[in-house]
């Protein structure tokens, strides 16, 4: 269900923008939950905890979010967005070297929040999700190479879990890697294979990597 808007919540069909009570109760609620969803399991996270720690009641809850699920929602449609945002000139998947950078700057840029939606097993479902919605509404037939939507469908599973997974394994290692490594790192993998990086002079041994 979509958030409420600030003429909802009102009644009143002229005020066009939240006032400044609003954008901080707004605020408050966000800041709690994004603490929330780093902290525990989706499950865990009660309305009753949320406004307690945000310092509002239910009813004000209510006022802005119908449910959990309405705030997540819009919370993860404003992280696709920020992504849509950066990649809205690219052309995948002939620019996947720019939309693989896109990705880890668009995460870096989500912090702990995205990270846990894209790492937790807990979260699968939800990133999974948003997954499928950025490649619904990036992948436009008339660039693909793969006319066949079967064929399509095969090779954006494999570019977007590779990519991934690559991403989960290197926050897992606590990012020994620098940021700009592991894009680099990633882009020969995806976009060139294993074999690409084995003849590379990349694959060697980084000390600076170790613990």
């Amino acid at each position: 269900m979509a958030t409420k808007t600030s003429q909802q919540k009102t009644g009143n069909s002229t005020q066009k923008h939240p006032d400044m009570r609003v954008t901080r109760t707004r605020e408050a609620i966000r800041s709690a939950f994004t603490d929330m969803i780093c902290e525990m399991d989706y499950e865990q996270i009660t309305i009753k905890e949320l406004t307690d720690r945000a310092g509002i009641n239910r009813k004000t809850f209510y006022l802005h979010y119908d449910s959990l699920d309405d705030l997540l929602g819009e919370m993860q449609n404003e992280m696709s967005q920020r992504f849509m945002e950066r990649i809205k000139n690219l052309k995948p998947p002939y620019d996947m070297d720019k939309i693989t950078r896109a990705f880890y700057l668009s995460m870096e840029e989500s912090g702990k929040f995205g990270e846990r939606l894209a790492c937790s097993g807990n979260y699968h479902y939800i990133n999974r999700r948003m997954v499928n919605a950025i490649m619904r509404d990036t992948w436009k037939e008339e660039n693909a190479k793969a006319k066949d939507p079967y064929l399509q469908n095969i090779i954006m599973a494999f570019v977007s879990q590779s990519t991934l997974s690559i991403y989960r394994q290197w926050v897992a290692d606590q990012k020994r890697i620098p940021l700009e490594d592991i894009i680099q790192i990633t882009i020969t993998l995806v976009c060139n294979g294993l074999d690409a990086w084995l003849r590379s002079s990349d694959q060697t041994h980084h000390p600076r990597y170790s613990r």
